[in-house]
């Protein structure tokens, strides 16, 4: 598994049908999203991405997109070990719109996620093999039923595990459930037909500079 994420989403429309018919992403309206998430930093374009390969950008550079719907920023610096922490700044840039927060690494098996409707955590999740869980806030989604209900174990192999896996399941896997839930595409297994395709939806790139100019770290 090579899945890495690091997404931050702003919704008040179905995720996945906004992503199905994105065209290309207004700049101008991806530049105040950009200003919002990141204030104090000034943001120079450069080369875009696809989505599917933009969940996990470069050092020094952000992968953005505003589209009728859902505003979305792909960025490390929005991993949080507690995603019950999001900064207040990245709250209120939602205006009352759904906040989602997806980040996972395949390094560390590690993954995180959290949902906040109307400005209220719903939902947090954060847990490695290493670590342990160490948030685990709010009522499991309906995808997350099988994982904690021991139905997808990580299979114990003698020959190469020294013991069985630390967690019920592997956060990976739930992680790239995660994904198709909140955003309608995997980055990892088979898509279904109705999937997005992560690979045709364009993000804007960008460059951010703190008043030092510069990058912003």
């Amino acid at each position: 598994m090579g899945a890495k994420t690091a997404l931050l989403a702003y919704a008040d429309r179905d995720v996945a049908s906004v992503l199905k018919a994105a065209g290309e992403p207004t700049a101008e309206d991806t530049a105040v999203l950009i200003a919002r998430v990141f204030p104090g930093c000034r943001a120079e374009p450069t080369e875009g991405e696809v989505l599917g390969e933009a969940t996990y950008p470069p050092d020094g550079l952000t992968y953005a997109a505003s589209f009728t719907g859902v505003d979305m920023v792909c960025d490390r610096r929005l991993m949080f070990d507690r995603p019950s922490e999001l900064p207040a700044h990245l709250l209120e840039a939602a205006a009352g719109r759904r906040v989602i927060l997806h980040a996972m690494h395949s390094v560390s098996d590690w993954l995180a996620f959290a949902v906040w409707e109307d400005g209220r955590l719903v939902r947090s999740l954060s847990l490695s093999p290493d670590g342990g869980i160490v948030e685990n806030i709010g009522d499991p989604f309906a995808f997350e039923t099988p994982y904690w209900a021991g139905d997808r174990p990580v299979e114990f192999n003698p020959n190469w595990d020294e013991e069985p896996y630390a967690l019920p399941f592997h956060p990976l896997d739930l992680g790239n459930e995660a994904l198709r839930a909140f955003f309608g595409f995997l980055l990892e297994g088979r898509p279904a037909p109705d999937d997005v395709d992560p690979d045709v939806v364009p993000l804007l790139g960008f460059r951010l500079f703190a008043d030092s100019n510069e990058p912003s770290s």
